[in-house]
C-alpha cells in the first residue's frame, strides 16, 4: 500500500517539477529543451532525487549550479503545490538516456544496411 502512496507522490512531484522549471529565471539552468526523466522520493519523504534530461546542454557544470542554486525556491513552491507532511530536499541528476537516444538513432541511421531487395512477387531481383 505504502508503495502505491509513493508512486503517486513520485507523479505529483514530477508533474509540479516540469512546470516550475520553466519559470526559473537563471540562465545557467535556461540550456536547451529540459524535461524531468524521474523522480523518485523517499519514503520518509524527507528527499527527492530528480533525474533531468536536457537537449542542447552546454555546459552540465553550470547548469547543476543554476538548479541547486534554485532548489530553494522549487521546493518553496512544492511545498505549496502538494499538501505534504514534509516537502523534501531536491537532489538533481542529470539523466543522458534521450541523449544517448538519439545518438543511436543517428549510428543506425548511417549504416548502410543493403541486402536483397525482394520484388511484390517475393522473388529477388538477381534471379
Amino acid at each position: 500500500m505504502a508503495s502505491n502512496r509513493i508512486q503517486r507522490i513520485n507523479e505529483d512531484v514530477q508533474r509540479c517539477l516540469s512546470g516550475l522549471i520553466r519559470e526559473i529565471k537563471d540562465p545557467r539552468v535556461n540550456q536547451g529543451m529540459i524535461s524531468i526523466t524521474g523522480v523518485d522520493v523517499t519514503g520518509d519523504l524527507r528527499w527527492c532525487k530528480v533525474y533531468i534530461s536536457v537537449l542542447g546542454l552546454e555546459s552540465e557544470k553550470e547548469f547543476l549550479k543554476g538548479l541547486r542554486s534554485a532548489s530553494g525556491w522549487l521546493r518553496k513552491e512544492l511545498g505549496h503545490a502538494l499538501s505534504l507532511r514534509y516537502t523534501p530536499e531536491l537532489v538533481f541528476q542529470l539523466d543522458k538516456s534521450i541523449e544517448y537516444g538519439a545518438h543511436i538513432n543517428t549510428v543506425i541511421n548511417k549504416l548502410d544496411i543493403g541486402g536483397d531487395e525482394a520484388d511484390e512477387d517475393g522473388h529477388s531481383e538477381d534471379s
